[in-house]
C-alpha cells in the first residue's frame, strides 16, 4: 500500500503578524534583561566593601555579575 504525504513544514515563512510579534518579543526581552542588570548593579553598589568581600566580590566584579558574564 502506498501513502502520499501532502503536509509540508515551512520554516521561517511566518506571516506578518508572527514576525511583528517576534520583534516585539525580542524588544521586550531586551528591556527586561537591561532592567534586571540595572537593578542588580544598583543593589550591589549599595553594599559596603566589607559586605562585598563577604560574598567573595570586589567593586570591579559588579558589572560582570550584573551583565551575567562569567568572571573566571
Amino acid at each position: 500500500m502506498a501513502a502520499f504525504d501532502t503536509t509540508r513544514t515551512t520554516y521561517g515563512s511566518g506571516n506578518l503578524f508572527g514576525r511583528v510579534a517576534a520583534v516585539f518579543g525580542a524588544v521586550v526581552s531586551t528591556v527586561v534583561d537591561w532592567n534586571d542588570a540595572r537593578m542588580t548593579r544598583n543593589a550591589l553598589n549599595k553594599l559596603t566593601d566589607r559586605e562585598l568581600a563577604d560574598i567573595g566580590m570586589t567593586r570591579s566584579d559588579i558589572d560582570v555579575v550584573a551583565e551575567g558574564r562569567s568572571a573566571y
